[in-house]
């Protein structure tokens, strides 16, 4: 068959996680269940710092932004693996594939700049607290999260460039749930050495960047509580990082992992079922986080409660 572009990919299939037709019924119950309390344990969160005025600091103003973007991290990609597990009809468009990709990119990278933001709001709060208030000053905060959105939409612009000058020939059997970037770069049949290193390239810089500057933040950070004298004041200081920096480990933790172990695991579906960590498990257990250790979050959601009781 004659390579053609992928623009001229009439379908590309998605395999998905398993092809035993046992399996689909409690894989579709098993994700619907998390993508639920996903999408409502992050809109609780939104609405929750929304409709308290004690939260509009700018930690919970980040941290409502970073529930929006992981609402859309996993909307991404899951109403559409639940759809073709649904119906088991597994085509996507080259249209929606290359969507799908650049949408998975945007919020990606809005989540990594996003806990990038957290983690200098944590630096500033602990090392400078006498010029918090003026640092992180509101029209700052509105900035990064402008900055972050820009960033993030040049990001997922690239990777839709770098995808669209993809060249396939024959069917596209995606071994995985979503339109993954390293997938397509392996299907591909011509030749992606210049792409794959362009890829990377960019993939560096938009993570390794951010995680440079929150090791940098921490270790301010340790080295300025390390210089408190009283044990109580060393535990107060950990414990306002203790949540971002649970969501630190699990975002990097849970991606490192995945793209680390595809280099070792000679199954490209055991790669996939390894991503629904950082695609759903991640998101799904951020607002757990951030609620079951803060108080000001625990305050304000007996607070909704009862005011949803009185009406």
């Amino acid at each position: 068959m004659e390579s053609q572009n992928i623009t001229q990919i009439p379908k590309f299939l998605l395999l998905g996680l398993s092809d035993d037709p046992d399996l689909q019924r409690p894989l579709f119950g098993m994700f619907l269940f998390m993508y639920t309390v996903t999408v409502g344990g992050n809109l609780l969160i939104i609405l929750i710092v929304s409709s308290n005025r004690q939260l509009h600091t700018p930690m919970y103003f980040f941290l409502s932004n970073l529930s929006l973007a992981d609402i859309g991290f996993t909307s991404t990609t899951i109403p559409k693996m639940l759809h073709d597990i649904y119906t088991t009809q597994k085509n996507i468009s080259k249209v929606e594939c290359l969507i799908q990709l650049m949408l998975f990119n945007f919020f990606g990278c809005m989540d990594n700049l996003l806990i990038t933001a957290m983690a200098y709001d944590r630096f500033v709060a602990i090392c400078q607290p006498l010029y918090y208030s003026v640092i992180m000053n509101p029209r700052l905060c509105g900035l990064l999260i402008l900055v972050s959105s820009c960033m993030s939409f040049f990001y997922s612009q690239l990777y839709y460039f770098i995808a669209s000058q993809f060249i396939f020939c024959g069917d596209v059997e995606i071994p995985s749930f979503f339109c993954d970037p390293p997938l397509l770069l392996n299907l591909a049949c011509s030749d992606t050495s210049s792409y794959s290193i362009l890829a990377y390239c960019i993939g560096g810089i938009f993570a390794g960047v951010p995680a440079l500057w929150i090791l940098f933040s921490y270790a301010r950070i340790v080295s300025s509580v390390l210089r408190v004298s009283s044990s109580g004041g060393k535990y107060k200081a950990f414990s306002t990082c203790a949540s971002h920096l649970s969501v630190v480990c699990l975002f990097y933790g849970t991606g490192l992992g995945v793209y680390i172990s595809s280099a070792f695991i000679s199954s490209q579906r055991s790669g996939a079922v390894a991503s629904v960590m950082y695609i759903l498990v991640t998101p799904m257990l951020n607002p757990f986080i951030y609620s079951l250790r803060n108080k000001d979050i625990k305050r304000a959601l007996k607070k909704l409660l009862s005011r949803t009781t009185y009406m």
